[in-house]
């Protein structure tokens, strides 16, 4: 199944530097090994600040497993859309 996730990132006042570099660079390294799985397909930047990733799971809750890992999840606003194919998609 495959899932359409909008990420928002709010940092809380008051966290150190530190811990929002640290956090950050534990978050590539999650990505990186949700691609190597085949989960992470593509993640897109948008202009208000949130951040969309295409992902793969075989179950939502399998998905929310995975997002509930991230580093940097409990600092996120997840939206997640369910996408099924269209009749007209040109990529069948």
């Amino acid at each position: 199944m495959e899932f359409l996730v909008e990420f928002v990132v709010s940092v809380p006042e008051g966290v150190e530097a530190s811990e929002v570099e640290a956090r950050k660079a534990a978050e590539t390294r999650a990505a990186a090994d949700l691609v190597r799985r085949g989960h992470l397909r593509r993640l897109w930047n948008i202009e208000d600040g949130s951040i969309l990733g295409l992902y793969w799971a075989h179950s939502r809750n399998e998905l929310d497993a995975f997002l509930d890992e991230l580093p940097l999840r409990p600092w996120m606003t997840i939206t997640v859309t369910q996408l099924s194919p269209h009749p007209s998609d040109p990529g069948k």
